[in-house]
């Protein structure tokens, strides 16, 4: 490539506090944690931002956090992994957003999240996210959902690439639907959800899901084809869009004009799965950016997830292009 791909994030900022548990608790139960907690720099913004950054891509950041220390460190950590920050915004008298993370021996995780700052992003945000070109804009769901529908009418009237990640759904996710984006990334839970509104056609999805990179083992038998029908289903209403749903070891489908095709999944020991779907979501900008088509790009993003799946951690394990080769011997292409 003559120059690295440009991509923009608009998205969420959090401080995770995670705790290594001996199994999820149930609904009323308390787990001890099996050692202290750890405090990491996290939010779906920020994690893919990091993640598109350590990949290859020039990468712009743009959301909200408090004018807190932990907002400080949050804004120096990406700035540390060269990701720009002028489009971050420090709101005064409101606490960053943060999350409490417990996770099982199996690398299984269970999240709860503060929105703080994150909640308040809004005209300002879209602005920012077209303040300069890229080739990719990358949204998630941590923000509030007419954040992210602004952004992807603005996208669509200037013709820019996109790629929403819907996770978690929130309530509006069908009009977000409606703006018709270039790209949706769900996993099998969400994509049940999203069936749920409507959105899926033909088939149904499995509830059971994850980010990319679960535990070695053979998923259901099913899962793949349930997958599938999810893809294609809520490929069907996004108007030439392409959908993928991510599958955990079994890989991903993904579905477009060109149809429905199921992309492999590289096998890997899983020691904590938080941070992989994000790896998933920024590898697959960095790989549409650098020219990779659909199905080459998903593959380059099953990898990027697979591997980082493998170290704890959500930022701290989200893989550089080395990681990658070594966790799943997948040479990353860009």
């Amino acid at each position: 490539m003559a120059q690295r791909p440009a991509v923009t994030v608009l998205g969420s900022l959090n401080t995770d506090i995670s705790l290594l548990v001996p199994h999820l608790p149930g609904p009323g139960e308390t787990v001890l944690a099996s050692g202290g907690a750890t405090f990491g720099a996290g939010g779906k913004g920020a994690n893919q931002a990091v993640a598109a950054a350590r990949l290859g891509a020039a990468v712009s950041m743009v959301g909200c956090c408090g004018d807190d220390e932990f907002g400080a460190r949050l804004r120096a950590g990406l700035a540390a992994e060269g990701v720009g920050v002028t489009g971050l915004r420090a709101v005064p008298g409101v606490a960053s957003g943060l999350a409490l993370i417990t996770v099982d021996p199996a690398g299984e995780n269970s999240i709860a999240v503060a929105a703080g700052a994150n909640g308040l992003a809004g005209d300002a945000e879209v602005r920012a996210a077209f303040a300069q070109p890229c080739d990719v804009l990358v949204l998630s769901a941590e923000i509030p959902v007419p954040v992210l529908g602004a952004a992807l009418r603005r996208a669509r009237a200037g013709g820019v690439r996109t790629v929403l990640n819907l996770a978690p759904v929130p309530e509006g996710a069908a009009g977000l639907l409606a703006e018709c984006p270039g790209w949706l990334v769900v996993n099998a839970q969400e994509a049940a959800a999203l069936a749920g509104l409507g959105w899926q056609g033909g088939g149904r999805a499995d509830a059971r899901g994850g980010g990319q990179g679960e535990p070695d083992g053979s998923p259901p038998q099913n899962e793949a084809a349930l997958g599938r029908d999810a893809a294609a289903g809520l490929a069907a209403g996004l108007g030439g869009g392409h959908v993928v749903v991510t599958l955990g070891a079994a890989g991903a489908a993904l579905a477009g004009p060109a149809g429905t095709v199921m992309v492999p999944g590289f096998p890997v020991t899983a020691v904590d799965t938080v941070g992989a779907g994000d790896a998933f979501v920024g590898a697959l900008a960095v790989a549409l950016a650098s020219g990779l088509g659909p199905a080459g790009a998903v593959t380059a993003a099953c990898a990027a997830g697979a591997a980082a799946a493998t170290r704890r951690g959500a930022q701290a394990a989200l893989p550089r292009p080395a990681d990658v080769l070594a966790a799943t011997g997948f040479a990353w292409p860009a």
